[in-house]
């Protein structure tokens, strides 16, 4: 099935909604606002939980702004709550951002910054020695068309491995929620998962799953973007300052994770911990950490390469990504901290 049509129901609703306050006359900047920010209760998305747990965005905007939070499972349902105006901003990986680009005709959502990369990877059964091995094996990853689920698609067919959308193919792909995930491996019922930090971790730590493939091997440099930052179209041209704030906040909280080793991960451990209601083993978070790289640079081009590789595996129309970085404030201030500008597409 397209994934544009099984991601976006109703997405010509969806639209109108993220839309119509565009022209409804936008609101002074200075007004009383609540700003409602998403983001996962992963490690990858460590910067947005320091940053919300620190108070580093909070502390950026300014008296008359109420931060209000969102934690989703997965970039599918993150999309729909940023489509349908339930949030005004979010973390979220490439390929989610990119479905929501294309499915409200470029019009939606802009990328403002960065976030972190790395942070992804295949883990398997220890028995499985090569890529070969996994024909005829069940793999999980997060969801349909998630970043996570175009990645192993793409690794699968360079290994010259077919995997369609109903879970057919050389490869079953069985898209489910992480902590399923998690007791699916322990029980056998699946032999691996490409999945995103801590999750990996976890199977490898509790599960006895061993990694196949680091996800970063497969990147120039090391480098490609996992988790970025989208806002709405409508809100960004409303709100700038506002805006340009939160990237302020943003700024402190990667400077905070990159000079700040353990003291971040004890911190973000402790979030994860108040969202999901467990906090992740010792083992776990310092086996993931050495997987991930937190940057306010979006990473632009390795997200135009995701989105190609999701065309080739047919999850993504062709896509023409022209207008869906808008990088004007982030780079206000990078240059206000003496730091190089950063490119878009």
């Amino acid at each position: 099935m397209n994934r544009l049509k099984t991601l976006g129901l109703g997405a010509a609703m969806l639209l109108a909604a993220a839309c119509g306050a565009a022209s409804a006359g936008a609101p002074s900047d200075d007004s009383p606002l609540t700003l409602r920010l998403g983001f996962f209760p992963n490690l990858t998305h460590a910067p947005a939980l320091i940053g919300v747990n620190k108070n580093f965005f909070a502390g950026s905007l300014d008296s008359k702004v109420t931060l209000e939070t969102k934690t989703f499972n997965a970039g599918g349902d993150a999309v729909t709550a940023i489509l349908s105006d339930s949030i005004d901003a979010t973390f979220v990986g490439p390929n989610p951002t990119v479905n929501a680009f294309a499915q409200s005709h470029g019009q939606a959502i802009r990328v403002v910054a960065g976030a972190t990369s790395g942070g992804a990877l295949l883990v398997v059964k220890p028995s499985i020695k090569s890529p070969a091995e996994l024909k005829g094996k069940k793999i999980a990853d997060p969801q349909l068309g998630a970043t996570q689920d175009v990645a192993l698609r793409w690794y699968l067919k360079s290994q010259g491995l077919n995997a369609d959308a109903a879970g057919g193919g050389d490869v079953s792909v069985v898209p489910q929620d992480n902590a399923q995930t998690l007791t699916a491996f322990k029980q056998g019922q699946i032999a691996g998962a490409w999945l995103p930090e801590p999750w990996a971790s976890r199977l490898v730590v509790e599960g006895g799953a061993k990694v196949l493939v680091d996800e970063r091997d497969l990147w120039p440099q090391g480098r490609f973007v996992t988790t970025n930052l989208i806002v709405r179209s409508d809100f960004l041209a409303a709100h700038p300052k506002r805006i340009k704030a939160l990237l302020e906040g943003l700024y402190q909280s990667v400077a905070y994770l990159n000079s700040n080793g353990s003291e971040s991960q004890s911190l973000t451990n402790d979030a994860v911990g108040q969202i999901t209601g467990k906090k992740l083993a010792a083992g776990v978070i310092s086996a993931a950490w050495s997987h991930l790289s937190f940057s306010i640079d979006p990473l632009a081009s390795t997200l135009k390469a995701s989105a190609d590789h999701a065309h080739s595996v047919g999850l993504l129309p062709s896509t023409d990504l022209k207008g869906l970085y808008d990088l004007t404030l982030l780079n206000q201030v990078l240059a206000s901290h003496r730091e190089q500008a950063v490119p878009g597409l």
